[in-house]
């Protein structure tokens, strides 16, 4: 158990400014993921430099639309070669099956790996998770075909019972001492992974942390102890 299991959170608006985070914190991450704010800020580019660094590319843009529009736009992001695209519960069965496979056509034409398509389920910013919702959208996404879900560490229980196949991804990570800022539903790394989760998504408790190569070799220690 180490670094294969913790996401980097590359939450900046420059690609310049994230690929020298992401190559400072090479050694405590494998892969690196690329949000709204930092693919708006710099697109397909830098999925394309984290890759050639030998980071697996988590693309976390939350699609949600018309079945039509998100089928098309991930046959763009499949042609990426991303490990990891999110796509949200709340669009539904139908749409997250047009993102699958807008997805999985777009790598296959481009000689990509098949990423995996997660379905996130309720935001950690909220301050509770709805267990009628969280168990319609873990369903949903059965059904549709997903590989795996995004939940809080406190859902896994309940998200393990309803899709014990599926791959957990576990965003909300404060180490001790860190601030939980927007997050409402935290845990630590080795909580987290005690729960039951597959990955890990770490940010700002490493990302701005007075000295972050410090908070991620502290936390690498924490999780593989």
């Amino acid at each position: 158990m180490g670094k294969e299991r913790l996401i980097l959170a590359l939450d900046l608006d420059d690609q310049v400014a994230a690929t020298r985070m992401a190559a400072e914190l090479h050694p405590y991450f494998e892969v690196a993921k690329v949000g709204l704010e930092l693919f708006g800020a710099a697109g397909p580019g830098v999925v394309y430099a984290l890759r050639d660094m030998g980071y697996r590319v988590f693309i976390d843009l939350k699609l949600h639309d018309i079945p039509n529009t998100v089928e098309r736009a991930s046959r763009v992001l499949g042609s990426l070669g991303p490990a990891f695209v999110t796509y949200h519960g709340a669009g539904g069965e139908e749409m997250l099956r047009a993102g699958i496979a807008g997805l999985f056509d777009g790598a296959s034409s481009g000689g990509e790996s098949l990423p995996l398509a997660l379905a996130v389920t309720v935001l950690t910013s909220e301050g509770s998770a709805n267990e009628a919702l969280m168990a319609e959208r873990i369903g949903v996404a059965v059904k549709a075909g997903c590989q795996g879900y995004v939940a809080g560490a406190s859902d896994l229980k309940a998200a393990h019972g309803l899709a014990p196949a599926l791959v957990s991804v576990v965003p909300g990570i404060r180490e001790a001492g860190s601030t939980r800022d927007d997050q409402r539903r935290t845990a630590t790394a080795r909580e987290a992974l005690d729960l039951g989760a597959d990955y890990l998504v770490v940010g700002r408790t490493v990302t701005a942390a007075p000295d972050p190569i410090k908070a991620a070799a502290a936390l690498l220690q924490a999780i593989s102890g």
